[in-house]
């Protein structure tokens, strides 16, 4: 395998780098420091990075995107992460989203919905799948049993949906212009038979945004509640067929999930590790313990070392993956590598914080944000359920090694 970067992903990862140190990491801890709720989001980096095509990079060429393949998204998005790795997440959401559209929704969808989201600088979208009771399991419904999963109801009047329930958590959830919902059109039968995808407009008649939840990690990423009252939506803006449950329409993976959700988060894991990498090594070369400088000490050399070897690692797995996508090979270790990221990201950030030593636990101070970062990780990437959804994927005849030849 070449991992060389050709002249336009290293444009790409220039232009990530340059805008992460010069806008991104200037406002990175003030946004982290106010108090939850919608207030630490900023629009103006949001149009700023949109200006640059960090916003749109997954659109394709054809439809005035800038059509960035895998490897470059995949750069990007570590690129950013080393600004601030919640506000990377923030415009790398809108990539799977786009994707979908102009790989699996019809020419009309793709003039209402993709060429208004090309035009607006601040035109996000968002997934509504995860409701007060219903997280998990919708990763991993029972085949069985068909209350299992997410429980927002839809009922067909004439050429409109209703939409009734709640979803939760829900990213970019507060500042979305659209979302894509999955709602059971039919409570008899499983998720995967009976559940459908809806696109909501942020203006759809009986539709709000509930509660902005307040976290520990990712203060500037925006998590939210969707309500549905008597919301009413177009069949016009189904995705795919009714009942498909997980759409899968046109070529390869369509959900804007397997192949692009997992490869996202295990990439802005990597950028916070290399973030975590750098302020370690700076400080154990510029601080003195004991009468010496940290760095003559033989277990920061030690903690320093396994930081280094693991980012690496991880910076391979995360090309690996990526080079394979760009080449139609797909196989579990694009779950791999998301479950990876999550033991490296948050034992890289906590070696950095050991050698930080008192300073680094210093509320307000880059290293305690980068360690509560990583604690998002637990949940998006590495719980127990992630873990156990890629074994199956296993089992089911996807082998890590697939793709992979001699040459």
């Amino acid at each position: 395998m070449d991992f060389s970067l050709n002249e336009e992903q290293r444009g790409w990862q220039t232009e990530a780098r340059k805008f992460a140190m010069d806008e991104i990491r200037p406002i990175s801890m003030a946004r982290d420091q106010i108090e939850g709720g919608f207030e630490p989001w900023d629009w103006g980096i949001i149009e700023k990075g949109s200006n640059l095509g960090f916003r749109t990079l997954a659109v394709p060429k054809e439809w005035g995107g800038p059509g960035a393949d895998f490897v470059s998204q995949a750069i990007v998005m570590a690129e950013l992460a080393r600004g601030d790795s919640a506000i990377s997440k923030a415009f790398s959401q809108n990539w799977k989203w786009s994707h979908l559209i102009a790989s699996a929704c019809t020419q009309d969808q793709k003039e209402r919905f993709l060429k208004p989201f090309l035009a607006d600088h601040r035109y996000v979208m968002g997934r509504g799948i995860t409701e007060p009771n219903a997280g998990s399991d919708n990763r991993l419904p029972p085949e069985d049993d068909p209350k299992a999963g997410y429980r927002v109801r839809a009922v067909r009047e004439g050429n409109e949906w209703i939409l009734n329930g709640e979803k939760c958590f829900i990213a970019n959830g507060s500042v979305g212009s659209l979302f894509f919902v999955d709602a059971r059109t039919n409570p008899d039968v499983s998720i995967k038979q009976g559940g459908t995808l809806f696109m909501v407009p942020k203006t759809t008649p009986g539709f709000r945004v509930g509660k902005v939840f307040n976290k520990r990690g990712w203060r500037f990423y925006q998590n939210a509640e969707l309500i549905f009252e008597n919301a009413r939506v177009p069949h016009a803006n189904v995705v795919g067929e009714v009942g498909t449950g997980s759409v899968k329409a046109g070529k390869g993976d369509t959900t804007g999930g397997d192949l692009f959700g997992d490869l996202e988060l295990a990439a802005n894991a990597l950028g916070v590790c290399d973030d975590a990498c750098e302020m370690a090594l700076a400080f154990a070369k510029s601080h003195k313990r004991a009468g010496k400088v940290l760095m003559e000490h033989q277990l920061v050399q030690l903690r320093i070392n396994e930081m280094h070897a693991l980012t690496e690692a991880l910076r391979s797995y995360v090309m690996r993956v990526a080079w394979l996508h760009d080449r139609g090979e797909h196989s579990a270790n694009a779950g791999l590598v998301m479950n990876y990221s999550t033991d490296v990201i948050q034992r890289v950030t906590r070696l950095n914080m050991e050698i930080h030593g008192a300073e680094g636990c210093a509320m307000h101070a880059r290293v305690d944000k980068l360690v509560r970062d990583a604690m998002v990780w637990t949940h998006l990437a590495g719980d127990t359920v992630q873990r156990i959804k890629i074994l199956r994927r296993l089992v089911k005849g996807a082998p890590a090694a697939a793709g992979i030849s001699a040459d």
